[in-house]
């Protein structure tokens, strides 16, 4: 991949069948987000996946810069979208909230969270954090050479199976393992992988109380893609997600409510401030 001088809208194929897009968004098949930790190497790996070398816009009403691209690999095109580097998903940075969003509510076929392999530990509360509104998401262990250098050595199989995910090692820059990332993408959107991610268990009495809320938002919002993450977020107090609710500023994300929901949007209200 280096050297490659690959412009927007290429058909510049470096790794096996991968072809570059670049902004040639259009009737793709399935769409990709890259999340990660800032200085991860998650704009690299989008950058070598589209073909692009620069920035095309900001998201809509903010003024965080918005990243989105396409490939084609094995006969499937695909959309990617480098979601805003974060930390977490607790919504305290426009950042977060963004990159939250996307995943909760942008239907994102497979979720790639780029990690620095040498530092896991830090990056680890974003995969967790991202594993609870999805299963359909692939770890890139980014950065391996450093990891090397530095004497380090992570088991990527033994880290697959305690997260429940696939965990492909890379170095990004160089292009290695390329191929395997988006053989391994491919198998999970397709559903010829499954996924049992590891999730954190509740106390029973907060279980309760998210099985209380998960009917009104099922009803409310039908086609979201995690109610349960969202009943949780609402228990913990997240403020963004509450005024997203209570104002039904999510229905944007689907269809205005109908009146017969109106019902379940007062009896949310009426469990929430219990």
């Amino acid at each position: 991949m280096a050297g490659c001088q690959c412009a927007q809208a290429t058909t510049c194929s470096s790794h096996g069948n991968l072809i570059r897009l670049g902004v040639n968004i259009r009737d793709f098949d399935y769409l990709i987000a890259l999340a990660g930790n800032p200085n991860t190497g998650k704009t690299t790996l989008f950058n070598a996946l589209s073909g692009l070398r620069q920035h095309t816009g900001n998201w809509p009403g903010k003024t965080v810069v918005r990243s989105e691209g396409a490939f084609r690999h094995n006969g499937y095109k695909y959309k990617v979208v480098d979601l805003p580097g974060t930390y977490s998903l607790l919504s305290t940075s426009e950042d977060e909230e963004i990159a939250r969003d996307f995943i909760l509510f942008g239907n994102p076929d497979c979720v790639v969270v780029v990690v620095d392999a040498t530092a896991l530990e830090r990056n680890l509360n974003l995969v967790l954090q991202v594993l609870e509104i999805t299963d359909r998401v692939v770890v890139a262990l980014n950065l391996m050479d450093e990891a090397e250098r530095k004497g380090m050595f992570v088991d990527a199989r033994k880290l697959a199976k305690e997260l429940g995910v696939p965990v492909v090692p890379m170095v990004a820059r160089e292009g290695k393992g390329t191929d395997h990332l988006l053989q391994t993408v491919q198998d999970l959107v397709t559903g010829n992988l499954r996924t049992q991610p590891r999730r954190i268990e509740l106390d029973p009495h907060i279980e309760e109380a998210v099985q209380q809320l998960l009917p009104h938002l099922k009803n409310l919002y039908p086609n979201l893609s995690n109610h349960r993450w969202l009943a949780m977020r609402l228990l913990e107090g997240d403020p963004s997600i509450r005024r997203a609710i209570l104002t039904d500023s999510l229905a944007q994300t689907e269809s205005p409510l109908a009146p017969q929901k109106e019902e379940d949007m007062s009896e949310l209200e009426a469990a929430l401030e219990v």
